[in-house]
C-alpha cells in the first residue's frame, strides 16, 4: 500500500518513498525516489533540492504513487521512467530491449583502450555491434570515435527501432545503420572493430533471477541456451568468417572466461586482453584473429 502523497512537499515526498523502498529492499531506495519524483515533475537534482518545499498538485502526487507502486512491484526503475543513462548518454528503452547495465560499459572501456593502443581515434573505423538491443555499446563508441561508422544488428525488429531512434536522437544516425539479422550472418566483413553482449544465462537458470530482470527483460535477450554460450558460439564463428582488421570484444558473465576463450581459440582468435568490472568481475573479453 502506497502511502497517500496528495498534499505533500516534495522533500517530504522522496522521504516518504525511499522508507517504502528501502522497508521493501529495494537496493538503491534515495536514487530510485529521487529519479522518479524527478521525471514526474521534470526536474534534474539540483532542481529537486531548490523545489524542496514546493507542494505536489493532486495530479502530481498520484502519479508518483502510481510510479511507487511499480517499483514496489520490481519494475526497474528505467522501464517506468522509459530511459537508463549509459555511457553518459540517455537511452530510450522499451519492452523489446534490455535495460543498459553498468557492467556492459566494461566492453566500451575495453575496445577504446584497444582502440587507443593501436592508432588515433580520429581514424576512419568500421564497427559492428550484435545483437545490439537498444544501440548503447554501439552509440556509446560512435561519440567517442568521430569518424568511425557502424552497424548494429538484431534479430527483434522493435529493438532496432529503439535502436535507430536512440541514433537519431544523440545526433549519430548519419553514422549508424541497424538491419534484422542473427549476430553477423548478414554482414560482410571487414571489421575494425566487433562487440556484442549476447545472452549468456544458461535457460535452466533464468527463473532463479531477480523478478526485476526475470519479469522484464525480453527471455530472448538473457537466454544463451543450455549452457548460456550459444551465443559466443555464434560471434566465435562469424568473426572467424568475417576477417577481423581488428579485436573483437564481448560482455561475459560471471566465471566465463575459459569456456569463451576455448570457443574463440576453436575459431583461431586468441585472448589479447580483459577487463573487470568495479567489483572485480571480469565482464569483458578481448579477442584478435591468429590468421
Amino acid at each position: 500500500m502506497i502511502a497517500p502523497l496528495r498534499g505533500a512537499s516534495v522533500a517530504h515526498a522522496r522521504r516518504a518513498l525511499a522508507e517504502q523502498f528501502r522497508a521493501a529492499d529495494i537496493e538503491s531506495p534515495e536514487l530510485d525516489a529521487r529519479i522518479l519524483i524527478g521525471h514526474v515533475l521534470g526536474l534534474d537534482h539540483t532542481g529537486l533540492v531548490s523545489a524542496a518545499t514546493q507542494q505536489l498538485s493532486d495530479l502530481t502526487a498520484s502519479q508518483i504513487e502510481r510510479y511507487a507502486a511499480r517499483r514496489l512491484a520490481r519494475e526497474p526503475v528505467a522501464r517506468i521512467i522509459g530511459m537508463r543513462e549509459f555511457w553518459g548518454l540517455r537511452l530510450a528503452v522499451t519492452p523489446a530491449v534490455l535495460v543498459p547495465r553498468p557492467e556492459t560499459e566494461t566492453v566500451v572501456e575495453l575496445a577504446l583502450t584497444l582502440i587507443d593502443r593501436d592508432g588515433a581515434r580520429t581514424r576512419p573505423l568500421r564497427i559492428a555491434d550484435l545483437g545490439t538491443g537498444s544501440g548503447a555499446l554501439l552509440l556509446a563508441l560512435l561519440t567517442e570515435l568521430p569518424n568511425a561508422h557502424g552497424i548494429g544488428t538484431d534479430i527483434d525488429l522493435e529493438a532496432l527501432a529503439v535502436a535507430q531512434s536512440n541514433a537519431t536522437r544523440l545526433g549519430l544516425a548519419a553514422r549508424a545503420q541497424f538491419i534484422a539479422g542473427d549476430y553477423a550472418r548478414a554482414l560482410a566483413g571487414p571489421f575494425d572493430l566487433m562487440v556484442s553482449n549476447p545472452p549468456y544465462i544458461a535457460s535452466a537458470e533464468i527463473e532463479t533471477l531477480g523478478a526485476d530482470v526475470r519479469e522484464h527483460d525480453p527471455r530472448h535477450a538473457l537466454d544463451g541456451g543450455a549452457d548460456g554460450l550459444a551465443g559466443y558460439r555464434e560471434i566465435a564463428a562469424d568473426a572467424g568468417r568475417l576477417g577481423l582488421r581488428g579485436p573483437v570484444v564481448v560482455e561475459i558473465g560471471r566465471g566465463q572466461e575459459a569456456d569463451v576463450e576455448r570457443l574463440f581459440a576453436a575459431a583461431g582468435l586468441t585472448l589479447t586482453a580483459q577487463r573487470a568490472d568495479l567489483a572485480g568481475i571480469v565482464r569483458a573479453l578481448a579477442f584478435t584473429s591468429l590468421r
